[in-house]
């Protein structure tokens, strides 16, 4: 069964890189073919899926449908064209600005709140608004490893080391991730300054947008602050996440109603949910259970801890980019649970402080989802925002920006982490 899900794995993968429009369709067949085979066990189909991760994003699409109907990310839009000299500079401010919200909420939904900022600045510019989307995805999973509540995999090591949120920026006397995740974000800044250097058509404002509505941008700023909120809870709920989105989106539309008593938005807002990216990341939740459950991902993780042997620079680097690789085609939320004990059980043998290889492991398993479309629930977001206003995003569209973007990222976090922490 072992060989028959890996096979299936690589051959879905295919489909969806050679025929991005094909993708729901692959993925479907092959959980499909993963469930016929018994590789995943019926029993377990339901708990394979992240609802939470679905219903934030559901909850999120159509609260920034609201959030646009308002008219405030063309303000936005805006004010960053009056701040900057060209494309290239607003481009590259949008990634930032995506990057420091993402340390703080969820990568996902970073991209779902940002990225229609820059779909209406790039229609009002007449430009395409795949560079800038794909950058802010990109931006949102480096950042996403910057805090204890900036994503999943982060959430998930300061439960299973006892970290607490201080710990991320200051451990044991030492740096913590965060300045390594910002440094890598500092070192993306050449990486974009040449990927759109070309960019240089001047930017200028006429006339500021005025906000037609603030009540959707107060919901957005309370969604955000109740999910940094909710992170410091313990033992919470699963879907916890998700219910809160959902329920800022659901008093967002009885508001709305109640001001306008325009029925056709709320059939607009829930139009607005992009059922296709939901039903693209629904299936790919079961197939990576399945090839969890098939032993594959112990297999690698096992592999990458006997290549280290008892040299700790060789294990380390082989964590790093060897979590990058194996992330940018399997989801890391599995991954980072399956090596947490493994990195824990080595440096045990190894008499050693287990933090460095900890945020190496979360500094390449984070980032690793940038090097492909698929990578990361935020990329998959951002295609699927992309396809629904009219642009389909290709595998050499993403790598060109995702590949270069990736490397630096890491490359400035494993030297820092390994400077400050070995």
């Amino acid at each position: 069964m072992k060989i028959a899900a890996l096979i299936l794995f690589i051959l879905m993968y295919v489909v969806m890189i050679a025929k991005p429009r094909f993708r729901v369709i692959a993925v479907w067949v092959t959980a499909a073919l993963f469930l016929i085979l018994r590789i995943l066990p019926l029993s377990q189909l339901g708990g394979a899926i992240d609802w939470n991760v679905i219903l934030m994003m559901a909850g999120t699409m159509v609260l920034v449908y609201y959030f646009i109907l308002s008219k405030m990310p063309n303000r936005i839009a805006d004010q960053l064209l009056d701040k900057s000299k060209n494309v290239m500079w607003v481009t590259i401010y949008m990634s930032l600005f995506a990057g420091i919200i993402s340390a703080f909420i969820d990568n996902t939904a970073t991209v779902i709140m940002v990225a229609p900022v820059a779909l209406a600045l790039c229609r009002k510019l007449g430009i395409s608004p795949v560079p800038m989307v794909l950058s802010i995805a990109v931006s949102s999973n480096l950042q996403g490893a910057a805090t204890l509540v900036g994503d999943t995999t982060s959430i998930m090591l300061g439960a299973y080391a006892k970290m607490d949120f201080t710990d991320f920026f200051w451990l044991n006397g030492k740096p913590g991730i965060f300045f390594a995740v910002e440094l890598g974000a500092l070192a993306t800044v050449p990486v974009m300054m040449y990927l759109f250097r070309r960019d240089k058509q001047p930017v200028k404002v006429d006339v500021m947008t005025e906000v037609q509505d603030y009540f959707p941008s107060y919901m957005l700023i309370g969604m955000v602050v109740s999910l940094i909120a909710a992170s410091f809870f313990k033992n919470k709920p699963a879907i916890t996440n998700g219910v809160l989105c959902c329920l800022f989106a659901v008093v967002t539309i009885i508001y709305t109603h109640l001001r306008t008593h325009e029925r056709k938005h709320v059939r607009l807002a829930l139009q607005s949910i992009d059922f296709q990216t939901l039903l693209q990341l629904a299936g790919l939740f079961i197939v990576i259970a399945g090839i969890t459950e098939a032993g594959i991902i112990d297999d690698f993780a096992s592999g990458i801890m006997k290549a280290g042997g008892n040299n700790l620079f060789l294990l380390y680097t082989i964590i790093v980019w060897g979590s990058v690789a194996i992330s940018a085609f399997v989801d890391n939320i599995p991954y980072v649970a399956t090596m947490l004990p493994v990195v824990k059980m080595v440096t045990m043998s190894m008499g050693i402080e287990p933090y460095l290889l900890y945020f190496g492991l979360l500094c390449g398993a984070t980032l690793g989802g940038n090097l492909t479309p698929v990578g990361a629930s935020a990329n998959i977001a951002a295609c699927g925002l992309l396809r629904q206003n009219g642009f389909e995003v290709s595998f050499k569209d993403f790598v060109r920006i995702g590949v270069p973007f990736t490397l630096v990222a890491v490359l400035a976090g494993y030297l820092f982490l390994w400077i400050t922490l070995a």
